[in-house]
């Protein structure tokens, strides 16, 4: 048997372009910009971020090599750092990623008709998505009354134990739901979530269309998920509403009710994003 190794110019052409591209890629590489990247990345998959020991020892680099690279991202925004020298990221990544077109016209798109929601369910409602291994909430309107509950743009949630994650999980191919979940960052407060229980969950969600589950984070509140469909019958979203039941004598709609207006609601939504209409559970 012929155990030699093939010249160059034996070798298929994808594994040639794949070598031209790697010594392409050595030629220009960017050690400054590398390490920036580094930092930005190992901030981003910590809660409660790091000090600069502790950054260094993540890393795998001394102290001196990132400490000009640290101060420059705080200097421009991008980390801070608080009262005992522990950096984090700040919003400033979140604000570029909202300037991009898709985002921005979705974000657009939505804020009236969460608006809408708001004032006829009587409850808070947002728009949430799937970001780097979580779910980010991108869009809010608080309800109406004199009292609310909602989360604030830019927040980070679970992607495994909320309604929001298990709308964006459920409603994907199996291809970009094992993508998403082996790229899944854990959040601060965040529940570790049996695997079986988790697909039958997500089973449930795709059957019914919805997720409707207590919150998990939240005593008292329960979470009502939608998808938001795009091109080509994609999940793009979720919009979920915290719900809070009142205990006086104050007429407001039912957690029926709620499923049906946000169901519309969705699907208005779906309508204005996408070429074609949401698929009706």
């Amino acid at each position: 048997m012929n155990t030699s190794i093939p010249s160059a110019e034996t070798l298929p052409t994808h594994h040639a372009a794949d070598e031209a591209l790697a010594e392409k890629a050595a030629r220009y590489s960017a050690p400054a910009l590398e390490k920036g990247l580094d930092i930005l990345e190992a901030l981003s998959a910590s809660a409660q971020g790091y000090t600069l020991n502790q950054l260094s020892q993540v890393l795998g680099r001394n102290v001196n090599e990132i400490f000009r690279m640290v101060v420059t991202l705080q200097h421009r925004g991008y980390i801070q750092a608080d009262e005992n020298d522990r950096y984090t990221l700040t919003l400033k990544m979140f604000t570029l990623a909202n300037r991009q077109p898709p985002l921005k016209s979705l974000v657009s798109a939505a804020l009236p008709l969460l608006q809408e929601l708001a004032e006829r369910t009587r409850q808070s409602a947002h728009l949430a998505i799937y970001q780097n291994g979580r779910v980010v909430v991108v869009a809010q309107a608080d309800s109406p009354e004199r009292w609310s509950f909602g989360l604030k743009v830019g927040v980070v949630m679970g992607l495994t134990d909320t309604s929001s994650g298990h709308v964006l999980l459920a409603h994907q191919d199996e291809v970009t739901r094992t993508r998403m979940l082996s790229s899944h960052i854990h959040v601060e407060g965040e529940l570790d979530m049996d695997p079986g229980q988790l697909f039958s969950l997500l089973e449930t969600v795709r059957q019914t269309g919805y997720a409707m589950m207590p919150s998990i984070q939240i005593q008292g509140v329960t979470n009502i998920a939608h998808p938001v469909w795009g091109q080509g019958q994609r999940v793009v979203a979720a919009i979920n509403i915290p719900h809070i039941a009142r205990i006086d004598g104050t007429p407001t709609p039912n957690t029926e009710q709620i499923k049906q207006m946000l169901a519309e609601i969705c699907t208005r939504l779906s309508q204005r994003i996408s070429d074609a209409s949401a698929p009706q559970s």
